[in-house]
Order: structure tokens, then C-alpha cells, then sequence
């Protein structure tokens, strides 16, 4: 009885590692196997199967095997495929695999930086449409949507897209109490093609509301109420003029003030051409 409880642990022993050899042996064989059945996948176009099989080829390849040719072709394949589904997020992760792998090249990491420039295009377009969600929808395929630090290029786009609304609603504001001139800076600050669209109405009722006023009434207009401001008929001409050649009503405003020798002002939400001549 003491015999052969002192040859039970060394049978138990023997079998242990005899099952852990036969693992490790079967582990081998298939792992050599891998190879011809993923050439035979990719020879016949079966994408599926030879992406399984890279991956499991992959994982073994602890063993001392070398991803062949056909890994990288399979992945490269199926990415452009799923690519062409618009299934960007997917095919973004399989070329990105591609050009960590071996089998990865420069063309295939050149690929992957067109891809995400393509993206961001179609992001841009979206935004300049008026449709920040969905371009920040395409921009979080790549992770690019908003990051902690903001310096995400959704984070730049949702930036620009609240400064032009802010600006809208500021001009909306001026207009109610006909402070016109202001209104207009603000308006010509709105560089949002969809939101200057949205501005266009207020726009022209801003400029219906310049030209109602009389040269005395513009001397007191949001411009009039800063001290030592220039000649606002001469000021109103120069604008138009310069507008007439296709120039932005805020550049031109600036221009026609320096033409006239005088300076832009900014006090507060009021912003007028003041006379250089007169200020102290």
C-alpha cells in the first residue's frame, strides 16, 4: 500500500506532462499547417478564411514560424473590400493591423494616411454643409471627434461652429435695438459659409437699416457714440465702394476708416473709425 502511494504522483506527473507534450506537439503541426491552408484562402479569394487564419497564424507565432506573403495580401484585400462598403471604422483597424504586421509595407501605411485624410474631407464637406454631427459621426470612426485636450479637429470644428451661432445672435441683438454698424461687424465676422447663409436676411436688413439713416443720424449710430469719429457719409461711400469690388464688409470697413485717416475703435460691444487727427 505505501509502494504504490509513493508511484502515484509520479504517474500523475508523467501524464501531466505527457498531455502538455501532446498540446505543444498538436499546437506545432497546426501551426505548420496554417501556412498552406492560408495560401489556399487567399489563392481562392476566401477573404474570411484567410483572415482567421492570419490571426490564429498570428497568435503562434511564438513558435518561430514567419508570416508569409499572403497574410499581409488577405488583409490588405479585405480592407480595400470593406473600405468600398463604406465601413470605415472596420477597415481603418484592419489596414492599421497591416502596417503593424510584418507584413506591412510603406504603400500599406501610405493607404492608411490617405484613408484618414479621406475622411477628414468628408468631414469637412459635412461641416461646411451645416451638419456638424454628422461630421463629428466621421470623425470619431478615427477617433479624431474630441479629445481631453481639445485639440481634436471635432473639437476645432465644434469651436468654429459655436463662435459663428454666438455671432448670429449677437448681430440678432444689435439689430433689435438698430445699432446697425455693430451689427454689421458681427455679421462679417460669421466665416461660416451655412451659417452666413442663415445671415443673409438680417444681412440685408442691417444694410436697409444703414442707408435709412441720415448723416446726422449716423453720427449718433453705434459708431457716433465713440468721440471724434470721421465724416459718416464719407465713411458709408468708402465702404460701399470697396464692398462693390468684392471686398468683406468688415475688411472694408477697416480700410475705408484707414483711408480716411482714421482708426478702427473697439469700446466694449461698440466699435467705430475714430479720427486719428482728434484723439488726445
Amino acid at each position: 500500500m505505501a509502494l504504490r502511494r509513493h508511484r502515484l504522483p509520479r504517474f500523475w506527473l508523467g501524464l501531466t506532462l505527457g498531455l502538455v507534450a501532446c498540446g505543444i506537439g498538436a499546437t506545432y503541426w497546426w501551426e505548420q499547417q496554417l501556412p498552406q491552408r492560408l495560401e489556399q484562402a487567399a489563392r481562392s479569394g476566401d477573404l474570411e478564411a484567410c483572415l482567421r487564419y492570419s490571426e490564429q497564424l498570428e497568435a503562434l507565432r511564438w513558435l518561430g514560424g514567419q508570416a508569409p506573403a499572403e497574410q499581409g495580401s488577405c488583409r490588405r484585400r479585405k480592407a480595400a473590400q470593406i473600405w468600398q462598403q463604406e465601413r470605415w471604422g472596420e477597415a481603418l483597424q484592419l489596414q492599421l493591423q497591416l502596417v503593424n504586421s510584418l507584413a506591412g509595407s510603406e504603400a500599406d501605411r501610405k493607404r492608411l494616411v490617405v484613408w484618414q485624410q479621406n475622411l477628414q474631407q468628408r468631414a469637412m464637406t459635412r461641416f461646411q454643409e451645416g451638419d456638424l454631427p454628422a461630421a463629428l459621426k466621421i470623425l470619431a470612426v478615427m477617433g479624431d471627434d474630441h479629445r481631453a485636450d481639445g485639440d481634436s479637429l471635432g473639437d476645432k470644428l465644434s469651436e468654429n461652429w459655436t463662435r459663428n451661432r454666438l455671432q448670429l445672435e449677437r448681430a440678432k441683438g444689435l439689430t433689435e435695438q438698430k445699432r446697425w454698424w455693430e451689427a454689421l461687424e458681427a455679421l462679417t465676422r460669421i466665416d461660416h459659409p451655412w451659417w452666413k447663409t442663415q445671415s443673409r436676411g438680417l444681412q440685408a436688413k442691417v444694410q436697409k437699416g444703414i442707408e435709412g439713416l441720415s448723416v446726422q443720424e449716423r453720427e449718433h449710430d453705434a459708431h457716433g457714440q465713440l468721440p471724434h469719429t470721421v465724416p459718416a457719409a464719407q465713411l458709408d461711400a468708402q465702404v460701399r465702394q470697396r464692398i462693390s469690388q468684392g471686398m468683406d464688409e468688415w475688411s472694408a470697413f477697416q480700410e475705408a476708416c484707414r483711408s480716411l485717416g482714421g482708426q478702427v475703435v473697439e469700446a466694449g460691444p461698440e466699435t467705430a473709425c475714430q479720427s486719428r487727427s482728434s484723439k488726445r
